[in-house]
């Protein structure tokens, strides 16, 4: 098993340099998973800043060789729960096949005062990707 760490050239630059975009687990068969940090986007509403994460990741996930039908798992922070139906219609948007395993938690805050939606996606590439 081969781990690859990084924030990919080609896809929006991480707000800080204290991470890294995506880990890349390169399996056996070829196939790989790959670990997306939380992203954050800039925008005035919930839906701009949700658009933007989603712009955002299937970048990250287009410089690795995958494509958002390739989302297993998607964790989602809100900073106002109230607000779920918001961010679940731009969601769809996005995520238009089988819905991928999915958690949702409100929080307080996120890593920008201005920021009210950070998510977080898992990945399964096929072999060649």
């Amino acid at each position: 098993m081969e781990i690859t760490v990084g924030s990919p050239a080609s896809a929006p630059q991480p707000l800080s340099p204290y991470y890294s975009q995506v880990a890349r687990v390169q399996q056996a068969d070829g196939g790989a998973l790959l670990f997306l940090s939380g992203q954050i986007a800039e925008g005035a509403t919930l839906a701009e800043q949700t658009r933007g994460v989603f712009e955002t990741i299937d970048a990250l996930l287009k410089a690795h060789g995958a494509t958002l039908a390739d989302v297993i798992n998607i964790r989602t922070y809100l900073t106002d729960i109230s607000r779920l139906d918001e961010y679940g219609a731009v969601r769809r948007e996005f995520l238009t096949g089988t819905p991928p395993t999915s958690m949702t938690f409100e929080v307080p805050r996120l890593f920008r005062p201005e920021a009210q939606v950070e998510i977080e996606v898992v990945a399964a590439v096929a072999a060649g990707g």
